[in-house]
């Protein structure tokens, strides 16, 4: 299947006629843009997650919390630098879409570098929840 330049993760998923009804997107980020030859796998219910699967934007999280960042192929050992990310590295995170990203980047732009990992809670949009699934896959 081929898609425009810039297509995201649930377009390509549209595209390829949709989710199996038991599928779990929300173990994908549905924001992430979609790499060329990028093979995205969209786990069911308990499945794990398969190192099989190969570097993909929008990989699943297993309930372990090790993930791969898109374009690496590595685990949970390569964080993503909260200081020096770009908006497009930050988009790649679990449930970080583009506005989420530039957020991101515009705080650090107004208020200097981030101390620690959890002063992340101060970007609007980044509550409780969220911070639990991004503090294993971000660094400062």
């Amino acid at each position: 299947m081929t898609l425009p330049a810039g297509a995201r993760v649930v377009d390509a998923i549209g595209a390829a006629g949709g989710a199996d009804p038991a599928a779990e997107l929300n173990r994908l980020n549905l924001a992430a843009v979609v790499q060329d030859a990028a093979k995205i796998h969209v786990p069911l219910p308990g499945e794990p997650v398969s190192s099989a699967d190969g570097p993909a934007p929008g990989v699943a999280v297993d309930e372990t919390t090790e993930s791969r960042n898109p374009g690496t192929g590595s685990s949970a050992a390569r964080k993503i630098n909260l200081n020096t990310a770009t908006a497009e590295e930050l988009d790649s995170l679990p449930k970080v879409g583009p506005v989420l990203a530039k957020r991101i980047v515009e705080w650090r732009r107004q208020h200097g570098p981030f101390a620690a990992v959890e002063d992340l809670d101060a970007v609007d949009g980044v509550g409780p929840k969220m911070l639990e699934t991004l503090l294993p896959l971000v660094t400062v």
